[in-house]
């Protein structure tokens, strides 16, 4: 399912029109976004969690040159399923 699919889908299930459910969506990822970027987490319950995960700088090989070279310390954000979604997925 792509974006312009999901979209359509909130459509229907909200009984919105696509504008409207385009707007949610982007509201939607514009505030776990900000909320990723702060440090803060988010969390629905039942649904699951929104969380930045810090990786330490470290040593790594350039394939082709076999070269050791520093890897640098980065951010990524990360999702963990919660208990109902993860139920729901294995029924």
């Amino acid at each position: 399912m792509n974006k312009t699919e999901l979209i359509v889908a909130i459509a229907e299930k909200t009984e919105l029109s696509k504008k409207d459910a385009e707007k949610a969506l982007k509201a939607f990822t514009e505030v776990v976004e900000e909320q990723l970027k702060s440090g803060e987490k988010v969390q629905m319950v039942g649904f699951g969690t929104f969380e930045v995960s810090t990786r330490p700088e470290r040593e790594g090989r350039n394939p082709q040159t076999g070269e050791t070279m520093t890897i640098a310390a980065s951010r990524t954000p990360k999702f963990k399923a919660g208990k109902a979604l993860k139920d729901a997925v294995n029924e």
